[in-house]
């Protein structure tokens, strides 16, 4: 028998949104707070798990298939507890479609991207947690456009929602790996940030079941954050984008190294890796003879082993993706060659990152100034 129910308009339980703030979303909310939500609009608690299964399990978006929901209800629920968070303005593949690159449009107009990217044994989701960044990095396409602002723990968790109905829909996969490394800094987006990756990691139907340790938040080393990370108990990866192991050098590419030197970093990545008993990786974007001379592997090694033996941390460089109009310009396979040999040669585990999406805009940020212009 198919459960009926009078139709009426739902009252309006979220606040609209103050200007340049996204609208509430089932996302944001606690498990208890969506069924408060629920019995406010009129409706029976349970119907709070049978739409997050919906959301969270199936990673169904169109409410014609939440059958199990009155038909009469389930546009009004669509509108009230899942507004459009990501209007979708561009995609671009490679890799034999193993790597889609994706502009979102927000509400406001500003624009985000990530990328899916799978692999034999695992599909990596890159994601945005601003529009824009503040950091001022001057090779990256990101920091040249400045902060727009904040995303919403939702804004960041759909990303990652709509990457799993992506897979679902080909051929059954899900995501498993999520790393924030897209546009912005995620520290400086600490309680939206921290919120996703709660959100991620919560069991399914109430979240999308995750482990902490398929998550991966990036920082540029801001300290005061990273401390309290580090206090949350939450074992996801920390990813230290250090690009130099010298104050000197940092200080010009990396501006907030002027205020958290290389040493307050390393050591705040050194605590949290003590606590959490997880592996940092080491980010450092390889640039021609900028920082990739040989004698600053030494230093990075010298860096790294003040704080312990090398179990507790992992150097990962990555091939700059060039920037057009950039004096920073990827480094010379030979030179990277180099680096990695006195690396091992010490003793530093380390890796050169895969590349993926050279020819699709693959810098963060490029693919939004492309379409701002368009």
């Amino acid at each position: 028998m198919t459960e009926s129910a009078p139709t009426r308009t739902l009252p309006l339980v979220f606040a609209a949104p103050k200007k340049g703030k996204p609208p509430t979303h089932w996302a944001d909310l606690g498990v208890d707070e969506r069924k408060e939500a629920v019995v406010a609009a009129g409706q029976p608690a349970f119907r709070a798990s049978q739409l997050s299964k919906h959301w969270f399990e199936r990673f169904s978006h169109d409410p014609a298939d939440w059958t199990d929901l009155p038909a009469a209800l389930r546009q009004d629920f669509a509108a009230e507890f899942f507004p459009p968070l990501l209007q979708e303005v561009k995609a671009q593949t490679c890799d034999n479609g193993d790597t889609e690159k994706l502009l979102w449009r927000l509400h406001d107009g500003a624009l985000v991207e990530s990328v899916l990217m799978k692999y034999p044994n695992r599909t990596t989701m890159c994601i945005s947690s601003q529009a824009g960044c503040g950091m001022a990095c001057p090779f990256c396409a990101t920091g040249k456009g400045g902060l727009q602002r904040n995303m919403s723990t939702a804004e960041i968790v759909s990303q990652v929602a709509d990457g799993m109905r992506r897979l679902a829909v080909r051929d059954g996969g899900r995501v498993n790996n999520v790393v924030f490394m897209g546009m912005g800094e995620p520290l400086a987006n600490y309680k939206a940030v921290l919120g996703a990756v709660r959100v991620m990691t919560t069991p399914a139907p109430d979240g999308l079941g995750m482990s902490a340790r398929g998550i991966t938040v990036s920082t540029v080393g801001l300290v005061p954050a990273i401390n309290k990370m580090t206090e949350e108990g939450i074992p996801v990866t920390l990813a230290l984008s250090l690009h130099a192991p010298d104050d000197e050098l940092r200080d010009e590419i990396v501006p907030i190294n002027t205020r958290w030197k290389v040493g307050e970093a390393v050591d705040a990545a050194w605590e949290y890796a003590k606590r959490t008993k997880r592996r940092v990786s080491i980010e450092y974007a390889m640039m021609k003879d900028i920082n990739d001379q040989a004698y600053r592997a030494d230093m990075l090694a010298s860096v790294l082993k003040r704080r312990g033996d090398w179990g507790w941390v992992h150097v990962n460089l990555i091939p700059l993706n060039d920037v057009p109009g950039s004096r920073f310009t990827r480094s010379r396979d030979e030179d990277m060659a180099e680096f990695v040999r006195r690396l091992e040669a010490k003793g530093v585990p380390t890796t050169i990152r895969d590349t993926r999406g050279d020819e699709i805009d693959a810098a963060c940020g490029q693919l939004a100034a492309t379409g701002e212009k368009a």
